[in-house]
């Protein structure tokens, strides 16, 4: 008995694109919630300024932590999408 391929990916798919819908949807809620929009005034004209005389600001541990958490949620991206293809790749030749 043969499946027909479209449909037997379609669940796989759906959940695929659901969860990257919810971890953009939580990185957003993140960004709203630490205040990355809330100067638009101050922001159109930051690309204007020099900080070339300004000292570099050390990292915190706050920063750093928020920088591998990042890391590992790219990381696990691109792992479920190699997953994904892998797991469509191999039942498509049966």
């Amino acid at each position: 008995m043969k499946f027909d391929i479209t449909i037997m990916y379609y669940p796989y798919f759906i959940a695929y694109i659901t969860i990257g819908l919810v971890i953009s949807l939580a990185v957003f809620y993140w960004a709203f919630k630490t205040g990355q929009f809330g100067d638009q005034q101050r922001a159109r004209y930051l690309p204007l300024k020099d900080d070339g005389d300004a000292p570099p600001v050390k990292a915190t541990r706050f920063s750093r932590i928020e920088i591998y958490g990042l890391f590992v949620l790219a990381i696990a991206g691109l792992g479920a999408t190699g997953a994904v293809l892998a797991f469509a790749l191999y039942f498509s030749k049966q």
